[in-house]
């Protein structure tokens, strides 16, 4: 499937990288390959540059550009604070995290709680995906080292209270990492005039190429490198910078902030059009997430007693480029931990679609989803088992393997 002909709605799991950013960074792939850490000016231009990415980025997220460690993803930026929070309070052995987050933050607690004896309380959601602040309040403890929560869901778009976490956090003197991958640039962040302590982001989901992220920690805060090794990133990250991907990523949050008007209002707009239209369209069809607290671009629908895998194949036989509510696309019947946790009915959860639009999604995009889904659906429903009655849906609390 060529760009010309796909209709691309998966962008919370990857952009496309925006033409201003690959014109930023493709100098540094040929002319201008110096090492930004050498001492001559051919480096040292590109140090200059660099420089500047790292303005923009602390532009975008409201902070000090000291405040900002450059790393190669998401994950290791997840990775890198919850470890670093734990290794700088080597007496503290409780961490309190949500049973929504991505499998950066939940894959990493349960290694810790299974081989190194850490405590892990995994907070619940409510049927909207929200968070349970009396339930957050409750679980922590003098022995709690880290609360990391993420600060929009990646499935549902739900966005979580962290101003407010922050505020509670900070009161017990705790260490708060928030994990905002999809958040950056969909919505306004002024991380100096909240109590977050640590931010993870990645550039591939603001329109910067993949292989390059960034933790935001605060000034002052204990803090200990993950890698070890040269003295890049003023010694709290060691190894030669990703010159290009940083460069990029500075050019990229420099859209985003140009652009947040427009996620909140044009992309959001576009994000109802589709979820108002499908909703009112599908029988049996429900959206997963609350209504209002959500990014722009993020539609969660689960559609009653089919397969979200058999819908992504129709998609994208007619050139749609969705992602499916399930943890698993290799014929597993367990779906999404994020769904489970919300209490989606079954039936509900194995048919459950995300729909995530960007600045680049058009009026023409949404208006052939909006044709196209429902044919899908009717024709999938006249050949499901379970909605012939001829099958009922397996035990949800079976224990079944499934990958992340």
């Amino acid at each position: 499937m060529s760009a010309q002909n796909l209709v691309y709605l998966d962008n919370n799991a990857t952009t496309r990288v925006a033409p201003e950013v690959l014109e930023a960074m493709l100098p540094f792939f040929s002319e201008r390959y110096g090492n930004p850490s050498s001492m001559h000016t051919f480096g040292g231009s590109v140090g200059s540059e660099m420089r500047q990415a790292r303005e923009s980025l602390a532009d975008l997220l409201g902070c000090g550009t000291d405040e900002i460690i450059f790393t190669s993803c998401g994950t290791e930026s997840d990775n890198t604070a919850i470890r670093s929070a734990l290794t700088a309070q080597p007496e503290k052995r409780h961490i309190v995290t949500t049973r929504v987050e991505h499998p950066a933050v939940l894959s990493l607690c349960k290694f810790l709680e299974r081989s190194q004896g850490y405590r892990v309380t995994y907070l619940g959601v409510d049927a909207d995906g929200r968070l349970d602040m009396q339930e957050l309040t409750d679980s922590l403890t003098d022995d709690t080292a880290i609360v990391s929560i993420m600060w929009a869901n990646n499935e549902t778009g739900v966005i979580f209270p962290i101003e407010r976490i922050a505020e509670l956090t900070r009161s017990r003197g705790i260490m708060l990492h928030t994990d905002a991958v999809q958040a950056v640039g969909k919505i306004p962040m002024k991380l100096s005039e909240t109590g977050v302590d640590m931010l993870s982001l990645s550039g591939h989901k603001l329109h910067a190429p993949k292989g390059v992220g960034a933790l935001y920690v605060r000034r002052k805060l204990p803090y200990r490198p993950y890698l070890i090794g040269g003295h890049q990133e003023h010694g709290k990250r060691a190894g030669t910078e990703n010159t290009t991907g940083i460069i990029a990523l500075g050019a990229a949050a420099r859209a985003a902030q140009a652009h947040l008007p427009g996620e909140n209002t044009v992309v959001r707009a576009l994000r109802d059009r589709l979820e108002d239209a499908l909703l009112t369209s599908v029988p049996d069809s429900r959206l997963n997430g609350h209504k209002t607290e959500r990014l722009p671009n993020t539609s969660n629908i689960s559609f009653k007693y089919i397969e979200g895998e058999a819908i992504l194949l129709l998609l994208d036989q007619l050139g749609i480029a969705a992602s499916s509510g399930s943890a698993c696309t290799s014929g597993s019947l367990e779906p999404s931990h994020v769904l489970r946790a919300m209490g989606v009915p079954f039936t509900f959860a194995h048919g459950s679609i995300r729909f995530s639009l960007s600045r680049y999604t058009t009026d023409a995009d949404v208006d052939y989803v909006i044709k196209n889904v429902p044919g899908i659906i009717e024709t999938l429903r006249k050949i499901s088992p379970y909605k012939q009655g001829a099958l009922e849906p397996l035990d949800p609390k079976a224990k079944r393997e499934c990958g992340s």
